[in-house]
């Protein structure tokens, strides 16, 4: 129901251009080498957040189809059956039948389902005012409201511990993403070391390996996380840690607040472009 998605057939092609153009790493080899100043021209690492079922069973066999790596960074909280807040609102607006929402009473305001359109401007409406709710707030609010429209609390979307060792055993890298996904700027300090540590903690126990590479929920370095939490990465022993800011890893970037950008567009002429504009150091 987004459009901002890339589809399988649009994936495919990305990858496809991305292997003929780039000598892709994994993240955590890639780090090291940016550090020691032996990394190949127009590097690139591949990376997933979240945790989504869809990691597995179509990203996984696009990336074999290319010989390439990636990195999954896994909210450990949302696994074996857990949804988490934004797709609660996406399957409740989904599944609503046409007409008028009202969502008043969690101050969401009413919306018009009269058409796909419609649900799709409702659904960045409304994930766009819940976003910097509080955290458990958000997540309460979220989840009576799909409630209410029919989804059940069991959820497929994500993946399954035995899933995430099926990634790892076909040679992609896991990454921690905090246990629950939260802002963390959004919890208190306590919560926001717990969040991280924890989710650190049951990666581990899954995979029996340590993890040391770690991405920012939502990523902003400005908004969405601050110098101290970046302290927590490092105290928690994360060697390499990814936001969401735009740009390229240089040989002096902090390996604790890594760039990442999302090159979707539309057409490989346009993706073309634009990786091309990293490469040059432009973006």
């Amino acid at each position: 129901m987004r459009r901002d998605d890339p589809d399988t057939l649009q994936f495919d092609w990305m990858l496809r251009l991305i292997s003929r153009n780039f000598t892709v790493l994994p993240l955590g080899k890639a780090v090291e080498r940016l550090k020691s100043g032996t990394l190949p021209a127009a590097a690139a690492c591949i990376t997933f957040d979240d945790g989504y079922k869809d990691n597995l069973t179509v990203a996984l066999p696009l990336l074999r189809r290319y010989g390439l790596f990636a990195t999954f960074f896994v909210a450990a909280g949302f696994l074996d059956g857990g949804r988490m807040w934004n797709d609660d609102i996406i399957e409740a607006i989904r599944l609503s039948p046409a007409g008028l929402l009202d969502w008043s009473e969690f101050e969401l305001g009413r919306h018009d389902l009269a058409s796909d359109d419609h649900r799709r401007a409702t659904i960045a409406a409304v994930l766009g005012k819940l976003k910097y709710a509080p955290h458990d707030q958000r997540a309460r609010a979220a989840r009576e409201i799909a409630r209410r429209a029919g989804v059940e609390d069991a959820s497929d979307l994500m993946m399954t511990a035995d899933e995430v060792r099926s990634l790892r055993a076909a040679g992609m890298e896991i990454g921690g993403h905090t246990w629950s996904h939260p802002i963390l700027n959004s919890v208190g300090d306590d919560e926001a070391y717990s969040e991280i540590v924890r989710g650190k903690t049951e990666l581990e126990a899954i995979l029996r390996e340590n993890i040391n590479l770690f991405a920012y929920p939502n990523g902003n370095p400005e908004r969405d996380f601050s110098p101290k939490h970046v302290a927590m990465i490092r105290e928690a022993g994360f060697a390499a840690a990814v936001t969401t800011e735009r740009g390229v890893g240089k040989s002096d970037s902090d390996p604790l607040l890594i760039p990442r950008f999302t090159p979707w567009d539309r057409t490989p002429l346009r993706f073309a472009a634009r990786c091309a504009l990293a490469v040059a150091g432009r973006i």
